[in-house]
Formats: C-alpha cells, sequence, structure tokens
C-alpha cells in the first residue's frame, strides 16, 4: 500500500505543481499517519476513498502541506492536538482549493458532491469554532451558484 500511496502523492504533487501550488514534501508515512490518525469529528472519508480520487487526494495533499508550512509536524495524533482553528483552517483552505479545482474541470457533479459535504460543516459540525464560521460560510456562499449547473455547461 505504501507504494500506492507513493505514486499518488507524486501524481499529485505534478498536478499541484502544474497549478501554481507550491506544496511542502509530504512523506508517505506523514499522509498514512494523517488519513489513519485520531480525529475528532465524525469524518468517515478512509485512506481508500482518497487514494481512488484525484480531487480527495489534492485535498489532502494540499490540506497536509499548509499545516506543514506553519510548522505542524504531521503524525497520527497531529488532528487531536492542534488548535481547531488552525486544523478547520487548512481543511478550508484544501476545501476551496479542491472545489476550484473541480470548477475549472467543470465537474460540476463534483463539486455539488463537495458543497453538500461542506454545507454540513457549516451548519451542523459542533466542532466548528464560532471564529471560523464565517470563513466556512463565505466557502459555501462562493461555490452554492454552481450548485444546479448542469454537467455539461
Amino acid at each position: 500500500m505504501f507504494a500506492e500511496i507513493s505514486d499518488k502523492i507524486k501524481r499529485t504533487m505534478k498536478i499541484l505543481k502544474e497549478l501554481d501550488y507550491e506544496a511542502e514534501i509530504i512523506s508517505v508515512e506523514e499522509f498514512y499517519d494523517w488519513m489513519t490518525g485520531e480525529i475528532f469529528s465524525d469524518d468517515k472519508t478512509g485512506l481508500r476513498e482518497v487514494l481512488d480520487s484525484e480531487y480527495l487526494m489534492i485535498h489532502e495533499v494540499v490540506e497536509i502541506s499548509e499545516l506543514k508550512k506553519i510548522g505542524r509536524r504531521i503524525d497520527k495524533r497531529i488532528i487531536v492536538e492542534s488548535p481547531k482553528t488552525v486544523i478547520y483552517e487548512a481543511h478550508f483552505y484544501a476545501q476551496e482549493f479542491e472545489m476550484n479545482y473541480a470548477l475549472t474541470k467543470k465537474d460540476y457533479s463534483w463539486l455539488r458532491h463537495r458543497l453538500k459535504h461542506h454545507k454540513s460543516v457549516v451548519f451542523d459540525d459542533p466542532n466548528l469554532p464560532d471564529s471560523m464560521r464565517c470563513r466556512a460560510l463565505n466557502i459555501y456562499r462562493k461555490f452554492k451558484k454552481f450548485e444546479n449547473v448542469a454537467p455539461n455547461q
């Protein structure tokens, strides 16, 4: 499995470079620990689901990279040991980046899918710090206008 993770990270890094995103170097172990570590939310997105999705790989690599850029060490406990505002800021940055990428590919189906997920964070996530709610809502509003766009538009 580590060979597959390595391959997917390399592919994702190539895409991110083409998008002018300067990602941090992420080891297979860091990625694995991030994906299998302790969490405080009900997020059920698993390692296999992420590895099978270009969009989710972009999301996770950007999220990890944003945390590394501010000096966070990536291990199995980073999520539960970091301030929630730090985790949510990295998550929202990655969420917006991922959704912008889907928009450039005109993948409105994926955009709708992820907007639905993001909406649940905005309105139903008991862990979302009040100070982050406005940021989350702004992302939701930005992409909501694409909610009813037909796939071929």
